[in-house]
């Protein structure tokens, strides 16, 4: 039932977009139907991520009233936690709103993942696609014409490593000096682990993943990354 119900609104979907693109592209160049297929799944997307950044940045910007709220209720876990969240209902903060973004993305990352990973494609699967969509006459593996993207990458193991890193750098800002020396306050120690985790690890943990996967996934959160930073630095300007 489940997978009935992801095959229907998640890889066919992404299945007949992507040999849609290769059919109309004059290369046929796989890579280029990714990277023009992670556009358009962004575009749609865009209101949710618009609402993410918002948040992050509203965050940024109560991050003082939160450490004082956290000084002032340090021995009170209970009304600490309250009154940060009436801090965020009353500046609109809505601590969840990258969550939506999350699972937004998570699917179709698995999806394009799965149509590389276990067939479909070069050879292409008539069965799945809608009637609009034509069988190309040829199919072109390689993104411009040196990453297969049904195999690995170490290129793009490295480029969505270093987009994740900058995007996490603007999203979260420049790392704040420690007010408290390490090991008086466990909140503390925690909040700067987890920082340094995010802004380091993860991008690391990232890039060594993508080596291991088909080359179409991270060519996607690349190229993912790429438009977060430009919606990162547009937003910025404006709020």
């Amino acid at each position: 039932m489940i997978s009935v119900i992801f095959n229907t609104l998640v890889h066919d979907p992404l299945y007949n977009g992507l040999i849609f693109l290769v059919d109309v592209l004059p290369s046929h160049d796989v890579g280029i139907a990714v990277v023009l297929l992670t556009i358009i799944v962004r575009i749609i997307i865009f209101p949710l991520s618009k609402s993410a950044v918002e948040t992050q940045r509203k965050m940024k910007d109560i991050a003082p009233d939160v450490e004082k709220l956290k000084e002032k209720y340090k021995d009170k876990r209970e009304e600490q936690g309250r009154a940060i969240l009436t801090l965020y209902r009353e500046k609109g903060i809505r601590p969840l709103a990258n969550l939506g973004l999350l699972f937004a993305q998570l699917p179709i990352l698995i999806g394009l993942y799965w149509v590389f990973a276990w067939g479909g494609l070069p050879d292409v699967d008539p069965t799945i696609l809608y009637s609009f969509v034509n069988v190309p006459g040829t199919v072109d593996m390689l993104f411009l014409g040196s990453i297969a993207m049904d195999g690995h990458s170490v290129i793009l193991a490295l480029l969505v490593s270093a987009s994740q890193f900058v995007y996490m750098r603007l999203s979260m800002g420049p790392r704040q000096k420690a007010t408290q020396p390490t090991g008086t306050s466990f909140s503390a120690d925690m909040a700067r682990s987890l920082d340094l985790q995010m802004r380091y690890f993860l991008p690391l943990m990232i890039g060594g993943i993508s080596y291991y996967i088909v080359a179409a996934a991270p060519l996607y959160w690349t190229v993912s990354n790429l438009f977060m930073i430009g919606q990162e630095l547009f937003m910025g300007r404006r709020f």
